[in-house]
């Protein structure tokens, strides 16, 4: 697929590739497909969720400096391309310790960077904060870029509601806690790109808090 612009701040923009592959966790295996971002400008790019399929990211990427690979999370369907995709740019592979147990069942060898809570991760004259977001996965995060006015939630938050909880190493309480105190604060008009399917906005989500706590899911 080829890469589709999302959204254009100044000189920066958002683009999305989408890949298709195997999300595997607890004996069981799903088909799905996975969103790719790519945030920067004509020179300098970073990489969100480099997943399942390295070709199409980097015919996206077309030759630009790739500042790094960052994922959200490390379950193996947002992590497959990441190794070849470093490998072939010299990019620097970040992700919360807190998943590293997840990273070694598909990387045993290869070493990441860490993430750290409150990081920043400059590209392109903006930059993107890590905000850690613990439940669907130890060490979930989300990242905001304040001047784009964007949040890309990886899994932890969709239209309609929190990501999966019913795993190993996931936590329906923590993800609830992530969401009220970390994600819903930010400004309501925050953009939200997803790991998967379709984005939507804080505004659009916010009033929906209770109903999810309800639901249990």
């Amino acid at each position: 697929m080829t890469a589709e612009s999302v959204r254009s701040v100044g000189a920066v923009r958002i683009e999305r590739v989408v890949t298709s592959g195997t999300f595997a966790l607890d004996g069981g295996s799903w088909d799905v497909e996975n969103n790719v971002w790519i945030i920067g400008d004509d020179s300098e790019v970073v990489v969100i969720d480099a997943a399942h399929d390295a070709e199409p990211v980097l015919a996206a990427v077309d030759g630009r400096t790739v500042r790094a690979v960052v994922c959200t999370h490390g379950h193996n369907d947002h992590i497959g391309a990441a190794e070849e995709l470093s490998g072939r740019t010299a990019a620097p592979v970040l992700l919360h310790s807190g998943d590293e147990m997840l990273w070694r069942r598909v990387y045993p060898e290869f070493a990441f960077g860490n993430l750290a809570d409150r990081g920043r991760i400059p590209v392109a004259g903006t930059e993107l904060e890590v905000i850690h977001t613990p439940g669907h996965s130890p060490g979930s995060v989300c990242l905001w870029g304040a001047e784009l006015k964007v949040l890309f939630s990886g899994d932890t938050l969709f239209s309609g509601g929190p990501g999966a909880t019913g795993r190993s190493y996931s936590d329906f309480p923590t993800i609830i806690d992530s969401l009220r105190d970390r994600v819903l604060t930010l400004a309501g008009d925050t953009v939200v790109l997803t790991g998967h399917g379709v984005g939507t906005d804080l505004a659009t989500e916010s009033p929906h808090l209770d109903e999810w706590i309800a639901r249990g899911w």
